[in-house]
């Protein structure tokens, strides 16, 4: 409790540390510096009605003052406020911020400026902090006290009582009486007393941030929220106001709108002199006429209002602050004036996407001898309640990659489609199959992914039905849409027959080949374009982890477990129904994406034929041990070196047939560490692993397609060309391996901007002297995470923050979820995952490492959820396999005799591995 006497500053009575905050900053920003010169004192009146005082250089742009004001607030999403002072003509005008302060201000010693709301948006829910709902709660407060804000007698007891609660808590009777004794808090409050206690009695347990949310809850539904009124006449002299809003422009007679123009049907606004003119759009069915002339008092009020227009127009409409026009040589004609600041989705965006101290309030309360006041401390969460409930994180990661799917999906039901309108090459019977099989299913998600924001708004109390208490679940909403997705599973069964038919057609049309082969070069199409084609598949099995955690979590007593317990069983159903689809498909596409990284090799995607393992051997030759590519199907291994192609592929120089194959472990007779022989028919091949481990995989993976090829007595298929300068031995070729650096300075580097071809899990590979099988595939489409990641170099000093989308074994980053496509990606396999060790004094919590030789990157977690679902995942692509934690499980499923009878090894492979336990 703060004593009478106590008098605090501004920042102080919000609970702002003394140092000066830098939340307003980009992460590693110092405060704002003033030019040197002359230091000038200005007065700024703050919402609560405290006055500060801030030092700036006479020279200083009015932008210094601002960011002074908003980093002694630690106010993050500044640009809705604004400086406001008295002109000499008594006219109260905004600050422009891109003017030296006292060229506008002549004499600062007589001047206060208030530091009050500027853009009053039409949903407070848009306000992410609750420090500016806080804000703007003073602003909706001095607004009814001066009677800008009006409305009826109920609407404005009910909003005087939501002030009450916030300032004093819970009703009592002569507490309550007292305080609205003391405190006007609008015109003609003593003949509503009586209905301002009856609302306040209803208010009982209701926090202050609680309070302000349902002020602003009832007052943007008011009529008069956030207008500010200009007179004005019409063309008869009626006497109107004008007043601008997110909209557009309004029309008052009196306190009565009487007409509203939308911003999308005005064409232009202007001024001259006193007259202020509208121009709209043509619009054939409206009776109005083409510009509208209203008559102001006076020059400057037109000037003004047309500045506040301008303003509002660029906050609300645009994506991002528009750049300063050219300067003209000789003449200027009309103002130069233009909207200086982030937009409001600029504003949003950063406050979403950056790192930066988020500080809500905790209720205090103190008296003075004339009033009681309130100010409020920071605490280190987001909200007084911040959601802690595991369950809150299990929705908030299908929040996350519920973004990402639907981005994948447009690439193909918007990007790929766009591509495929300028050119008539792709036939009807195809394209209508691609439009009807997913543009159903792009819908429904994209109403799925509305609903789930939604929810997740209301969870963490940016909507108020966090007051009901039936937010806090997340099964409803997926029951919802699997039932929706059950009436497209006849749709879904065919985005196999969409591939297959694909690429048919690229089989039959040149120029379709090289179009599909362009796009997938550009930046939006990250992956393969066939990946694409089967996410919506892969999803269903996505859908299935998580529901299974949510169900493990859930008691049966809550009140979400039966919801999320039917949509498991719902999707469970579907996984069953089209398992078959998805595992045939897989394969296919995996042996599509093969043939493009291979030369000289014929048709590879036969029936029958399954891809089994890919990866790096030492192959044994006269000239001693060279790196080669070797590729086992079911009927065959094939091994390869990397040509000089433009797309980098792997040229084809010998084919092993697994009918009669044997293999032997051959360390001893060659003194060659991790060797095997594989016997064939015609021929016989030494070769050497990287290390113990993957010489098992591959002896175990080669020793069982010997046996399923025999016991289905099926001959190998030739899979090489008929050219004789294909056949040349591995010899003759003198490719050599590039090392790591090398690859990071190429094209093909591990972290790039975009040319996708050469950053292929083959490629990795080969770099990497590993090797993948399809069982590995298989986890990583089941197991995806997308999210806000902070990332740190070995060698840098600070963090940054970044959208991050885990997948085919890479990391993918993104600016912010809203991106189109990654700015860079990092593959994993073969990497380390390690967490740092105290030498390294990382000193942050949730960090996990990933290097490679002399490559290190620290990347850290926003949460114990995220932290622990990461790792486990990251080391899927270290070690090749499932990660068995304390709280996690993870159920993988087989997609053939093969791929069942290699679990077993493969989970004890991975233990053996793995050495991060959690």
């Amino acid at each position: 409790m703060v004593e009478p006497g106590d008098r605090e500053v501004a920042g102080q009575r919000l609970g702002i540390p003394e140092s000066l905050g830098v939340s307003t900053l980009e992460p590693g920003q110092r405060p704002p510096t003033t030019p040197p010169g002359r230091q000038v004192s200005i007065r700024v009146q703050l919402l609560d009605d405290v006055t500060e005082v801030f030092d700036i250089s006479q020279r200083a742009p009015a932008k210094a003052l601002f960011d002074l004001v908003c980093v002694h607030l630690n106010l993050a999403e500044r640009d809705y406020f604004g400086l406001q002072y008295q002109n000499p003509r008594r006219m109260m005008v905004w600050l422009d911020l891109l003017k030296p302060t006292l060229k506008q201000i002549r004499r600062p010693k007589n001047t206060i400026l208030r530091f009050v709301v500027k853009f009053f948006p039409p949903d407070h829910t848009q306000l992410l902090e609750e420090l500016t709902r806080y804000l703007f709660a003073l602003q909706i407060k001095h607004d009814l006290a001066c009677g800008r804000l009006t409305c009826n007698a109920t609407s404005a007891a009910l909003l005087v009582s939501h002030i009450v609660q916030s300032e004093i808590g819970d009703f009592d009777e002569v507490q309550s009486f007292q305080h609205l004794l003391h405190n006007k808090y609008m015109p003609n409050q003593d003949a509503l007393m009586d209905k301002i206690t009856e609302y306040h009695h209803k208010h009982v347990g209701q926090t202050p941030a609680e309070s302000d949310y349902q002020l602003l809850e009832m007052a943007r539904r008011l009529e008069m929220y956030g207008v500010r009124l200009h007179p004005a006449k019409d063309r008869e002299g009626t006497k109107l106001s004008l007043a601008v809003s997110h909209i557009g422009l309004l029309v008052f007679q009196g306190h009565t709108k009487i007409n509203a123009f939308n911003w999308s049907k005005v064409r232009k606004l202007s001024f001259k002199r006193k007259r202020f003119l509208i121009k709209l759009r043509p619009d054939l069915n409206s009776a109005y006429q083409d510009t509208l002339e209203f008559v102001m008092a006076s020059r400057d009020c037109c000037k003004t209002f047309w500045k506040i227009c301008v303003e509002y127009h660029a906050f609300f409409r645009l994506f991002e602050e528009p750049k300063p026009k050219a300067k003209a040589v000789l003449f200027t004609r009309g103002s130069s004036f233009r909207f200086s600041g982030r937009t409001q989705k600029q504003v949003f965006d950063y406050v979403k996407d950056s790192e930066f101290q988020k500080v809500p309030f905790e209720s205090r309360i103190y008296a003075s001898t004339e009033t009681k006041h309130i100010f409020r401390t920071f605490s280190p969460s987001f909200f007084q309640k911040c959601p802690t409930d595991k369950a809150y994180f299990i929705a908030k990661e299908l929040l996350t990659t519920e973004r990402t799917f639907l981005k994948d999906l447009a690439v193909i039901t918007v990007w790929f489609q766009a591509v495929l309108g300028k050119e008539d090459i792709l036939p009807d019977s195809v394209r209508t199959l691609i439009n009807t099989n997913y543009d159903p299913v792009y819908q429904l998600h994209q109403a799925f992914l509305k609903e789930v924001e939604q929810r997740l708004q209301q969870w963490e109390g940016r909507s108020n039905a966090h007051i009901k208490g039936d937010y806090q679940r997340v099964g409803d909403v997926m029951l919802k849409n699997i039932q929706g997705l059950k009436q497209l599973t006849s749709l879904l069964q065919r985005h196999g027959e969409v591939l297959v038919e694909l690429e048919r057609s690229c089989r039959a049309s040149q120029r379709l080949q090289e179009l599909c082969r362009e796009f997938e070069q550009q930046k939006v199409c990250y992956l393969s374009l066939n990946m694409f084609l089967l996410r919506p598949l892969h999803r269903l099995l996505h859908y299935k982890l998580i529901l299974e955690r949510l169900c493990k979590h859930y008691p049966p007593t809550h009140q979400d477990f039966r919801d999320s317990r039917a949509a498991l069983a719902d999707i469970s159903e579907m996984v069953l129904q089209l398992q078959g689809t998805m595992m045939k498909m897989e394969n296919i596409q995996k042996l599509l994406e093969l043939k493009k990284d291979l030369t000289g090799i014929q048709d590879l995607a036969i029936p029958g034929r399954e891809f089994i393992r890919l990866g790096c051997l030492s192959k044994l030759s006269g000239k001693g041990l060279q790196q080669r590519m070797f590729f086992l199907f079911s009927d065959s291994l094939v091994y390869t070196s990397r040509g000089m192609t433009a797309d980098n592929q792997f040229k084809v120089h010998g084919q092993l047939p697994l009918y009669g194959m044997t293999i032997r472990e051959s360390e001893d007779e060659w003194g060659v560490p991790h060797s095997f022989t594989l016997f064939g028919q015609h021929q016989s091949v030494v070769v050497a692993a990287s290390c113990v481990s993957e010489m098992v995989k591959w002896m175990e993976d080669i020793r069982m397609a010997v046996v399923l090829v025999e016991q289905s007595n099926r001959p190998s298929t030739d899979l090489l060309s008929t050219s004789r300068s294909d056949r040349k031995s591995p010899e003759e070729g003198g490719v050599e391996a590039e090392s790591e650096e090398e690859l990071s300075a190429s094209r093909s580097s591990l972290e790039r901007q975009s040319a996708q071809r050469g950053n292929t899990t083959v490629h990795v590979c080969w770099h990497r002297n590993t090797s993948v099988s399809m069982v590995d595939f298989s986890v990583a489409v089941e197991n995806q995470l997308s999210g806000n990641l902070l990332r740190k170099f070995k060698n840098s000093n600070g963090w940054q923050k970044l959208w991050v989308v885990f997948t085919n074994f890479s990391l993918f980053f993104y600016k912010s979820h809203q991106d189109d496509y990654p700015l860079a990606s990092l593959p994993l396999l073969g990497y380390s995952l390690t967490v740092p060790a105290e030498t390294e004094n990382i000193q942050k919590d949730y960090v996990f490492k990933l290097h490679f030789k002399s490559h290190v990157y620290y990347f850290r977690s926003e949460s114990q959820y995220t932290f622990q679902r990461s790792v486990p995942l990251a080391t899927c692509c270290v070690v090749f396999g499932c990660v068995v934690t304390s709280s996690l499980m993870y159920y993988f499923r087989s997609e053939s005799q093969y791929t069942f009878q290699r679990s077993v090894p493969l989970a004890t492979c991975c233990v053996v591995l793995s050495s991060v336990v959690w």
